[in-house]
């Protein structure tokens, strides 16, 4: 699975910023709706739901909130980057500001899992992250994220 599979480039946002994961969530579903058609209040719950289970901050600045809902046909992403990082209960305790959101079929077992692998293998890439954090135009951060994993190895 590559990136380009989940991650339309009208899914990419760069926000000045957020006063919360509850607010980001929130952004994040009206992102869903514009770029999916997804209903934002379902999305936003479904996001609250799995954080309440655990931060889905991964440490260095990166988060990865993931949810199951209905309404969805298949693994879709949205990115978004935030210009004043906002605190995310991660593991390292540093505020996150690189933040993959991952929505999925209720049903979507393995492909999620692909997903969040491909996700996270590349926002472990340092100098992804750098290239990410240096660029404030969508459609330049979409090319970061989508030509990331052919310039990987396996």
């Amino acid at each position: 699975m590559q990136l380009a599979d989940i991650l339309d480039v009208h899914g990419v946002k760069v926000l000045a910023s957020c006063s919360s994961r509850k607010r980001l969530f929130h952004d994040l579903g009206e992102m869903a709706h514009s770029t999916f058609g997804l209903e934002p209040g379902k999305v936003i719950e479904a996001l609250l739901e799995r954080e309440a289970l655990g931060p889905t901050a991964v440490g260095h600045g990166v988060a990865l909130p993931h949810a199951r809902l209905d309404g969805i046909d298949r693994v879709r992403g949205l990115f978004l980057r935030l210009e004043k990082p906002l605190d995310f209960d991660a593991i390292d305790r540093q505020p996150v500001d690189l933040v993959f959101a991952l929505l999925a079929p209720e049903a979507a077992g393995v492909e999620h899992l692909k997903a969040l692998a491909t996700v996270s293998r590349t926002l472990r890439d340092q100098a992804i992250c750098a290239k990410l954090r240096a660029n404030a135009e969508p459609a330049t951060l979409h090319a970061i994220l989508t030509e990331a994993p052919a310039t990987q190895a396996a």
